[in-house]
């Protein structure tokens, strides 16, 4: 489910993203500051995100932790629109799942 959302990330499909997520999610605003909750405002979120900048996402592991959540290892690169390099970084995606859906994440330094 988590690469699929990964992909669907970097092709900019964010409904096939909203249907792995918990209607109460709760997602982190890496690029604004601050947190999202619900489909409605992440889905704003990243479409505000899309129009400004280019990020992408590359899932390079995953660990289970004890406390049952899901970290996942990515490398992240963002451009500008016009191909400018803003960032390239690895980071550490942190999950947690409700009902099968991602009802969290959070975002910690790799």
């Amino acid at each position: 489910m988590l690469r699929r959302m990964y992909a669907a990330f970097d092709a900019r499909d964010v409904e096939a993203i909203a249907e792995v997520l918990h209607p109460d999610v709760d997602w982190p605003n890496a690029w604004e500051g601050g947190r999202v909750r619900g489909h409605a405002a992440v889905l704003a979120y990243w479409r505000r995100q899309f129009a400004a900048i280019d990020p992408r996402v590359t899932p390079e592991g995953f660990a289970a932790r004890d406390d049952g959540r899901i970290a996942v290892d990515v490398h992240q690169v963002v451009r500008s629109l016009d191909g400018e390099l803003l960032a390239d970084r690895r980071v550490v995606h942190v999950y947690a799942l409700r009902d099968g859906l991602v009802e969290r994440m959070d975002v910690e330094e790799g």
